[in-house]
């Protein structure tokens, strides 16, 4: 449901910003400031509020105004002008719930950092904007959660609701607590690839999650690195081979959970609109033909080359320009699919091939097309050991056609996974 945020001013200036857009998420924390000065969309971080792992009441009743009952209601405030809850760090979220901070947000509202005065835990509330369509589309991340919750019963696969409530016309969903994204650990490690081991160790409780979701006819349809999250925030520093300095951080353990159900559909549903964010969207989706569980394969594919390289597969922004790279990368697409294109999508083909790079909009397109390598070539400039198990496994997940795609039971029997010992920390 989180959509990007403006790109950087230097992003603008070259017109190709060597990363996508920055997201809500990754918004630094403000300085800080006085209780009762804050709003939804500016409120920074109080550090001191995280230095005890186990923050009690008497740390969290001092950022209270005096005068003012430890678990009281905060006085009421008008939504922003954008349907954002309006909060100051330090006020209860219902009598339950502490606000510590905030920890992202998006078009669907705000990500809250929260102390669980019933569990005595932190835990992670969304709270959606007062906007009928948002309200309505949590309701159904909700029963989506619900239902993973109940068959995950070990809750390995995906993020764990552990609550839900209405308040002040702000639909509140309470979820565990997890450590950074994937696209966060790589963006504050300088978009440094992972090891094929650690790729390895991802890939399979990925994987493992697509199919736990697959066979409850779920398909997520938004799987990307910011939507897959590490259990724990620990990390290890190890040496850097480039200088012997031990500066290279990496998880301290390989645990991951996806989390954002708000744009996932049951296999029944319509499957005719657009899903998926751009540079994980599966060709099938942009020629229009419609798409089912393999659209989350073509992700993952997509997410795994991400790990290996730090660098986004596709970037790009336009439809016809992503065919293209599509083909620069993976060969040519086949007749048939480009054939079958809808009327949206028509546009893109000329007598049976992609209209390219006739069609291309800028010199600046054609010259960002030319310089991808192939996909062998990519794999083979970051990764040693196991190279060709792993370019064997990306093709099959990358396959154009979608019935030719590994489903993700079957992706799990590759020999990228079965001929290695499965490792879960470093």
């Amino acid at each position: 449901m989180a959509t990007k945020c403006a790109a950087a001013a230097a992003d603008l200036a070259t017109g190709r910003p060597r990363k996508r857009a920055r997201l809500g998420w990754d918004v630094a924390p403000a300085a800080q400031a006085q209780i009762g000065t804050f709003c939804g969309q500016e409120v920074g971080d109080v550090a001191s509020l995280l230095l005890s792992a186990n923050p009690s009441n008497h740390t969290c009743s001092s950022l209270l105004p005096k005068g003012v009952a430890r678990n009281a209601s905060p006085p009421w405030r008008e939504d922003d002008k954008d349907g954002h809850y309006v909060f100051a760090v330090g006020e209860n979220l219902t009598s339950r719930y502490k606000i510590y901070r905030k920890m992202g947000e998006g078009t669907f509202g705000q990500v809250l950092e929260c102390w669980d005065r019933e569990s005595r835990e932190m835990v992670a509330i969304k709270v959606v904007r007062s906007v009928k369509k948002y309200s309505d589309a949590a309701m159904i991340e909700i029963d989506v959660l619900q239902k993973l919750a109940r068959n995950d019963v070990a809750g390995k696969h995906c993020v764990q609701i552990r609550n839900w409530f209405d308040y002040r016309s702000h639909i509140c969903i309470v979820c565990e607590k997890l450590g950074p994204s994937l696209y966060d650990f790589l963006r504050k490690t300088g978009y440094r690839p992972f090891p094929i081991d650690l790729v390895r160790q991802i890939g399979e409780q990925l994987l493992e999650s697509v199919a736990f979701m697959h066979r409850l006819q779920l398909i997520h349809t938004d799987l990307k690195p910011e939507n897959i999250l590490l259990v724990s925030s620990d990390y290890v520093k190890l040496p850097d081979p480039k200088d012997g300095s031990f500066s290279r951080k990496l998880p301290k353990s390989s645990a991951i959970k996806l989390i954002d159900f708000g744009s996932a559909a049951y296999h029944h549903q319509d499957r005719s609109y657009i899903v998926s964010t751009r540079h994980y969207r599966a060709p099938e989706v942009i020629l229009g033909h419609g798409w089912s569980y393999p659209c989350d394969i073509w992700s993952v594919g997509c997410i795994l080359v991400e790990l290996c390289s730090g660098e986004t597969l596709f970037q790009t922004h336009e439809n016809l320009e992503h065919l293209a790279m599509m083909e620069r990368v993976l060969g040519p697409l086949p007749r048939h699919m480009l054939e079958r294109a809808d009327q949206h999508a028509e546009k893109y083909v000329r007598r049976g091939r992609l209209n390219w790079p006739e069609g291309a909009t800028t010199r600046e397109s054609i010259r960002a097309v030319l310089k991808l390598p192939r996909l062998q070539n990519l794999v083979m400039q970051h990764v040693d050991h196991s190279a060709g198990d792993f370019i064997d496994l990306l093709k099959r997940l990358l396959a154009y056609e979608p019935s030719a795609r590994l489903t993700a039971e079957e992706a799990l029997s590759h020999g990228f996974f079965s001929r290695y010992g499965d490792r879960r920390s470093l």
